[in-house]
This record gives C-alpha cells, sequence and structure tokens, in this order.
C-alpha cells in the first residue's frame, strides 16, 4: 500500500484463539482481486504464512504453513502490506486474501521467509495480535 495514496489508520487489534500447527507445499489458494478488506470486532480469521510474493488477482498460493485463527478485537481494516505482529513480534507483511472459506473466514495471507507454522513459532492462546500500517523501507507489495 502506498502510503502516498492511502491516510493514517488505526492498528487492528486481534488474539490468536487457535494455534495451528500444519504446512502445505501444495494448497493452490488463490488471492482474491481485493488489496485490502475490512473486518468487524468478534470476526475470526485465518492466519497463513507464504513465501510467495505475488500480488496479481487469481495467483496461485501453494507453499504455506498454518499460524492459527485470530478473533478480530476492534473494527477497522486489514491492507496488503500491513505489518504483522504477535505478542510484538514481527512475523510477515499482510499479502492478501484468500476467500475458500468465507464468509466463514478469510484466509489472511502473509508474506515471510521461511514459511513456518504458530507451533514453530511457539504461540499459545491468547497471545495479542496486530495489524498495523507499514511504514517501513522495502514495503513493495503495494
Amino acid at each position: 500500500m502506498n502510503p502516498c495514496e492511502d491516510g493514517p489508520k488505526r492498528v487492528v487489534a486481534a488474539t490468536l484463539v487457535k494455534v495451528l500447527v500444519h504446512r502445505r507445499m501444495d494448497r493452490g489458494m488463490r488471492l482474491e482481486p481485493y488489496a485490502s478488506r475490512c473486518v468487524r470486532a468478534g470476526e475470526v480469521h485465518e492466519l497463513v504464512l507464504t513465501d510467495h510474493t505475488e500480488t496479481d488477482a487469481g495467483a496461485v498460493i501453494d507453499r504455506v504453513g498454518f499460524v492459527g485463527f485470530v478473533e478480530i478485537a476492534n473494527a477497522g481494516v486489514l491492507d496488503r502490506g500491513d505489518e504483522v505482529r504477535i505478542g510484538g513480534r514481527w512475523i510477515g507483511v499482510l499479502l492478501g486474501f484468500d476467500g475458500c472459506h468465507f464468509p466463514n473466514h478469510y484466509n489472511v495471507l502473509v508474506h515471510a521467509d521461511p514459511v513456518v507454522t504458530g507451533r514453530d513459532l511457539g504461540l499459545t492462546p491468547e497471545a495479542p495480535v496486530e495489524f498495523r500500517q507499514g511504514e517501513f523501507p522495502g514495503n513493495d507489495y503495494g
């Protein structure tokens, strides 16, 4: 997201409600054509890490590590390029969304390398999660 095109926004806070422990090399998720999604307090969405960098609509995302499900604490906007932190630790950069389970939940795809799981990260339920507007150099996901 280009900060020249977007104004400032609030941090979207969430809480990890379930840790996931598996990875796939052939998942076949497809990026939605949206660079942002609005989220409501109380919604639950799945965090998935990938080393893919493609952002074109329909791009296939195969290599994934499942982190967990998060409950959104406050309404807000998740944007491609947002920094994702869990327990204050930088996890990666929001790449996009896969809607294969929507309206139940979105798969929120986060670029990270290496691709790890919630277990690999040592996560536990109730860990605080933040989606923060990306402001660091090298953010080229817009």
